[in-house]
């Protein structure tokens, strides 16, 4: 069978026609004359009772299955009582703390809710005062905290002064020291204010303060230029220089205020070879000298490579340059001689070689130091001829 060729041959084509149903169509002309009115089917019994329909009552009550509405009875006939009227519990409020009779406020307009509202006012008022206390008091503890723990701690000794030519032969041995500073006795060990009373414009007063009429006396007539080296007490080793300068007048300047340091053991009026306290007096200044070369000094000066020393201090502050630049305390021994004269008038049980040279932080064995920078400005300002001369000891024997 070719494929060109089909090998059954089907009928034309024609219309399908619309089937024709069983059900008769009604024409909308058609009139309802066959609507009958819908009735209420008849009652019908449950298992309850018989239902009856919802129906309507005149006075405009409703009546269900066949009952009419009835209101609940009420009144003493009825002898039902009706429960009380619910009345709302007010919320509780505190009534403020009276601290402190105060006179009777006249009447708050707006009755019992308004006082109520004027009095929570007030007890906010007292609340943020009480909170502003409260803030100052923890203020006020903190500080008082901090002022304690600076001031108040136990100061300890700290490196100052190195030793004097008494060690030289001995160095000094390390010991065992705190590390915090002495701050507090730094501000004790403060030079005395003068008398106001007594400053005039030009900054001079009648006398030296801090010195008794003692030292005052032994210092000589002739002097113009003293030395004030002042300590706190009997056994600090840490002072204040002040070079003081007699005006024409016979009044007193005061020049700049240096922190120093003496023997480690403080000050005594009865010096000995290695009591480790420096002498308390009035010593005249005649000579100066170092390892370092002259810095411009009137008094006269011996540079000579001897004034050294090596080692460390008391605290482990290291000794070197503490001679670089010296002056000696004419305390046992012959003035007018270098620093570095061994002789001992006085024998030498009393000790010797006290000197004023540089601080190397740490104390000395009887010498007092200042640094370095005002040592050669200290060796250019004192003049033989103004007859220069220390008084040191401690702040209460100076007093006398």
């Amino acid at each position: 069978m070719s494929g060109s060729h089909r090998a059954t041959e089907y009928p034309s084509y024609e219309p399908m026609q619309e089937p024709a149903y069983g059900v008769p169509q009604q024409s909308y002309e058609q009139s309802y004359t066959g609507y009958e009115e819908y009735r209420q089917p008849a009652a019908q019994e449950y298992g309850h009772g018989v239902y009856q329909p919802y129906q309507q009552v005149p006075d405009g009550s409703s009546e269900s299955y066949g009952q009419s509405f009835q209101a609940y009875p009420d009144g003493p006939e009825s002898g039902y009582e009706p429960a009380s009227v619910y009345q709302p519990v007010p919320a509780f409020e505190p009534e403020p703390v009276v601290l402190a009779a105060v006179p009777a406020a006249a009447p708050v307009p707006g009755g019992r809710a308004a006082a109520r509202g004027r009095r929570r006012k007030a007890k906010q008022k007292r609340h943020g005062k009480a909170v502003m206390a409260g803030t100052a008091l923890l203020v006020a503890a903190t500080a008082g905290w901090y002022a304690v723990g600076q001031d108040g701690a136990k100061p300890g000794i700290t490196a100052a002064d190195g030793p004097g030519p008494e060690g030289v032969s001995k160095p000094d041995q390390p010991g065992p020291g705190p590390a915090a500073a002495q701050a507090a006795s730094d501000r004790r060990s403060a030079a005395p204010a003068a008398d106001r009373s007594q400053t005039r414009a030009d900054g001079s007063v009648a006398a030296i303060p801090g010195l008794g009429a003692k030292f005052t006396a032994q210092i000589p007539a002739e002097t113009t230029q003293v030395l004030v080296a002042s300590g706190q007490d009997k056994n600090t080793d840490k002072n204040t220089v002040v070079l003081w300068t007699r005006t024409p007048e016979g009044r007193w300047l005061a020049g700049e205020t240096w922190q120093g340091h003496n023997g480690k053991s403080g000050w005594t009026t009865d010096h000995n070879e290695g009591d480790l306290r420096s002498p308390i007096g009035v010593f005249s200044l005649t000579d100066a000298g170092g390892r370092k070369a002259d810095p411009g000094s009137k008094l006269p000066y011996d540079k000579d490579p001897s004034f050294v020393v090596s080692g460390t201090g008391f605290f482990g502050d290291q000794l070197a340059g503490s001679f670089d630049y010296v002056v000696a305390i004419n305390y046992n021994r012959v003035a007018g001689n270098s620093p570095l004269d061994p002789r001992r008038p006085m024998g030498s049980k009393k000790g010797g070689g006290i000197w004023l040279h540089v601080d190397h932080d740490g104390p000395t064995h009887g010498c007092v130091s200042i640094p370095e920078d005002k040592m050669a400005q200290l060796i250019r300002t004192l003049d033989p001829a103004a007859h220069p001369v220390i008084v040191m000891g401690d702040s209460a024997a100076l007093a006398v």
